[in-house]
């Protein structure tokens, strides 16, 4: 009977063997399944960051386009308000300076008839003087004479009040000046009136 006995003893002792030995193994795939699970979340985890790194990047650069487009168009309304206030200031002075020419035309004419027996006299130095520095004002601000007499006519520049024959001036010249003309810079205050040569009269 007592062989019986330790056989039962070493099959017991076997089978719990074979359970612990069934409970470590189960263990072990639990824990590789765990370990697996918690990798795969945090490869998720990764994955969720580098998208979100991907957007930030994406509406940085969104920004920074914008930022400098918006700066590129600031500069181009810089540009045109300060092309802008210096055309007005060209006009305004266009305006004022043309509005002073009638004033010369006088004076030029006044002293262009002087008679002999007032020059000299102290008030009409005085206003000679007024006359002097009344042209030196427009000059200096680029107002400038067209030429006239002996030039070609430029419709651009000039204003033919008359075209009469001549023997002495080719066809276009400009023979004589009635009215003196001026320029600012790149643009005519007023035009020159003049009398044009028609070329030499017809002889028969």
């Amino acid at each position: 009977m007592m062989p019986s006995r330790r056989k039962s003893k070493l099959t017991g002792t076997e089978d719990e063997r074979e359970v612990a030995m069934g409970a470590e193994a189960t263990g072990e795939m639990a824990g590789a399944g765990a370990a697996a699970a918690t990798t795969e979340t945090a490869e998720a985890a990764v994955a969720e960051l580098r998208k979100q790194l991907d957007d930030c990047r994406a509406e940085s650069a969104h920004n920074l386009d914008q930022w400098r487009r918006t700066a590129a168009e600031f500069q181009n309304y810089k540009k045109r308000k300060e092309r802008d206030q210096a055309e007005s200031v060209k006009d305004y002075n266009a305006s004022l300076l043309t509005r002073l020419l009638p004033v010369v035309d006088d004076m030029d004419r006044a002293f262009n008839n002087l008679p002999d027996d007032l020059k000299g006299l102290p008030w009409v130095e005085g206003t000679a003087l007024i006359h002097r520095n009344l042209r030196s004002l427009i000059e200096g601000e680029g107002v400038r004479e067209i030429p006239t007499t002996g030039a070609q006519f430029d419709p651009r520049v000039h204003e033919a009040l008359t075209h009469e024959p001549s023997d002495t001036a080719s066809e276009g010249e400009i023979i004589g000046e009635v009215r003196k003309g001026y320029t600012l810079a790149d643009r005519v205050l007023r035009p020159a009136q003049v009398r044009v040569s028609s070329g030499p009269a017809n002889r028969g």
